[in-house]
């Protein structure tokens, strides 16, 4: 489980990568096509990171991971649209916040892989 898992994540994070171009492209069939292939990545990427809750978690606390991920989650997008915002007054171009983004899932990927090398189910004692 933990090879297979983190293998496919790795895959679906490389198919991110790409958009770290996107700021140069200029043709409407190749920037569809990038953001595709981006969009793909990351929803394989979030389906394995759903699963993964499941995996780690007992039944009963996969619903309260999951939403203090979400809830995280919308906390780092609204931080990121300010600091997006910033960057552009800045530096006038997208190429950061693009860099930014093409990277996360391979950070986010290595995070996990460090906090469980080996996918290993918590254990979650029961209250008295």
């Amino acid at each position: 489980m933990n090879a297979a898992r983190k293998w496919t994540m790795l895959l679906c994070a490389l198919l991110v990568l790409p958009i770290s171009t996107a700021y140069r492209i200029s043709g409407l069939w190749s920037a569809s096509i990038l953001i595709g292939l981006a969009a793909a990545g990351h929803q394989g990427f979030s389906a394995n990171l759903y699963t993964l809750s499941s995996d780690l978690f007992p039944s009963r606390a996969v619903a309260s991971v999951v939403g203090i991920g979400g809830m995280a989650g919308a906390i780092g997008g609204m931080l990121t649209a300010e600091i997006v915002g910033h960057i552009l007054q800045w530096t006038g171009s997208y190429m950061i916040p693009f860099f930014i983004a093409s990277s996360a899932y391979l950070f986010a990927l290595l995070f996990i892989h460090l906090l469980s090398p080996k996918l290993i189910p918590a254990q979650i004692g029961h209250a008295q």
